[in-house]
């Protein structure tokens, strides 16, 4: 049932332009809480309103399909400051911005700037720059990588 949420829950999201971001699961079985957190096609920033609009529509047909009967719990946020970068276009979006990325051609967590990418649709890689000097990595080596975010006072 995972599976036919997640695509109810893109198909939705994609008819609305928006992206789904990440999707996490939680709850029991018996009240399943579905946190969805998706981002704006056009680059604006996400706001209340579209988080309702985009909670309306994933409710509506999720009231209609595989979870129809079962009460659950839907919450429709936008990704946050620390949103991850799961996409080649991710990457190139957040270009000039910090990241903390999780990969063993790094040695583990660091933080980085994103200076760009290139390469070979499919075989893509991100020169990511840290106290040590610039590092080039393929992106289908990051094991996990979010934005950074620093408050500053």
């Amino acid at each position: 049932m995972k599976a036919d949420v997640e695509a109810i829950v893109t198909e939705t999201l994609d008819g609305l332009a928006f992206d789904l971001v990440e999707w996490l699961p939680r709850g029991s079985k018996q009240r399943p809480i579905l946190d969805v957190r998706v981002d704006r096609r056009d680059g604006v920033k996400v706001t209340v309103a579209d988080c309702a609009r985009a909670s309306r529509a994933i409710e509506a047909r999720l009231d209609a399909g595989p979870l129809a009967g079962i009460k659950y719990v839907l919450e429709v946020s936008s990704p946050g400051m620390e949103r991850p970068l799961k996409t080649v276009a991710d990457w190139r979006r957040f270009t000039g911005r910090q990241a903390a990325v999780k990969s063993a051609a790094l040695g583990g967590r660091t933080e980085v700037t994103i200076v760009g990418i290139d390469g070979e649709p499919g075989a893509e890689v991100a020169t990511l720059r840290d106290a040590r000097g610039d590092h080039r990595v393929a992106i289908a080596d990051v094991q996990d990588a979010r934005l950074a975010f620093h408050w500053t006072r």
